[in-house]
């Protein structure tokens, strides 16, 4: 079935299952990350749904296939009922992924956690030392988090590892990387920060250089072939340094929903910012009925919505013209070609951005100073 016809469901374009739930459990974060993706708007959101609707929502994407689940924030930690959710999410068939800073997950909560059936833990992590650490999340959190680490391994959760890097810790990676070795973690994500959010309000602070990312790759690769299979490491390389866009979500409204915590349903985490879309709400509508037959799920199925270069461009099966957040935040069109796209009318934005990073950190002309927002979800940034 083609991706313009129409759904025996009543979808104007056909779609397969959500295949990856992410529950946003919430906003509310004990951190205050310089790249956190959530909105900057959190003060006009509503309130969060209540337990027995995240349940609801569960039931129903399971019964329309999904399999992998994300609980995520914010800090997932802050709700009380967490292990409930857990629980029955187990219960239900899901594969069921805690993804947290580690605030608040003692050793009664993991236990009791464990007890519920949640199959994977990522811990993250701001940087190697703890100065760095407790200044990119505004908090004195890095002890802390050592100690959740060794929780982690205690209660025979492999270890996963995510650090997201820029410019005030990509030049780190050597520490981080033995860091990740001493807590012994089986799997680290070195995630280059992607500029939505937070972190798209503190860019010119955040994008690192090219030689800042070539000199990470290479350390990231001498360290593998040092210690060999002990640890799989993920370098994933923002975008900005790529000449094709990347294969955003799989295209939206593929195969990954996003509820956010006041029940707005999403095709991707940072989706809220696109204008002209009524995002339905899992208060109002069951997930078939968001999945299937709301435009803000069907818009950008399909090519339809194309414009040049990339409705006639090769690669469109393949990066689906890349990602709508990106175009819409650097050009102010969601149906724009991603500017990462080196075919991109607008990829000159991209270019731009990188030329000033690269003054930035080598001091080649007078960069404007611009102060770091820290993430804070009782206030607009």
């Amino acid at each position: 079935m083609s991706a313009a016809t129409t759904d025996p469901r009543g979808a104007s374009k056909a779609a397969g299952p959500p295949l990856w739930l992410l529950c946003e459990l919430t906003y509310r974060c004990p951190l205050h990350c310089v790249f956190c993706y959530n909105p900057t708007n959190m003060p006009d959101i509503g309130p969060e749904l209540d337990t027995s609707t995240w349940i609801r929502v569960l039931h129903e994407a399971r019964a329309l296939g999904a399999v992998q689940l994300g609980l995520s924030g914010g800090e997932p930690l802050a709700r009380d009922d967490l292990e409930q959710i857990v629980a029955e999410a187990h219960r239900l068939g899901y594969y069921v992924n805690l993804i947290t800073s580690g605030i608040g997950l003692t050793e009664e909560r993991i236990k009791a956690l464990k007890e519920a059936g949640l199959d994977h833990i990522q811990l993250s992590f701001q940087d190697s030392t703890r100065e760095v650490n407790d200044f990119l999340s505004s908090t004195r959190t890095f002890d802390l988090k050592s100690k959740v680490a060794a929780l982690i391994k205690r209660y025979g959760y492999p270890m996963v590892l995510n650090v997201v890097l820029h410019r005030l810790n990509i030049d780190h990676i050597e520490e981080i990387l033995e860091m990740a070795d001493r807590l012994g973690a089986e799997y680290l994500e070195l995630a280059n920060t992607q500029y939505y959010g937070w972190a798209w309000k503190n860019r010119d602070a955040l994008l690192p250089s090219r030689e800042q990312l070539t000199r990470a790759e290479e350390a990231t690769n001498r360290f593998r072939e040092r210690i060999g299979q002990r640890m799989r490491i993920y370098f994933v390389v923002p975008d900005y340094f790529e000449k094709r866009p990347k294969p955003c979500m799989n295209g939206l409204g593929s195969i990954f929903l996003t509820v956010a915590p006041d029940g707005v349903a999403l095709p991707c985490h940072s989706a809220r910012i696109l204008p002209g879309l009524a995002f339905p709400n899992v208060k109002e509508s069951s997930v078939e009925e968001i999945w299937y037959r709301s435009d803000a799920f069907n818009r950008f199925r399909g090519e339809d919505w194309m414009k040049e270069p990339c409705r006639s461009c090769p690669e469109r099966t393949r990066d689906f013209g890349g990602c709508r957040c990106q175009a819409y935040l650097m050009t102010g069109d969601a149906t724009n070609a991603d500017p990462v796209c080196e075919l991109s009318p607008h990829h000159h934005l991209v270019v731009e951005a990188v030329e000033r990073a690269e003054r930035a950190v080598n001091g080649a002309a007078p960069v404007r100073e611009v102060p770091l927002v820290f993430r804070d979800h009782r206030r607009r940034a």
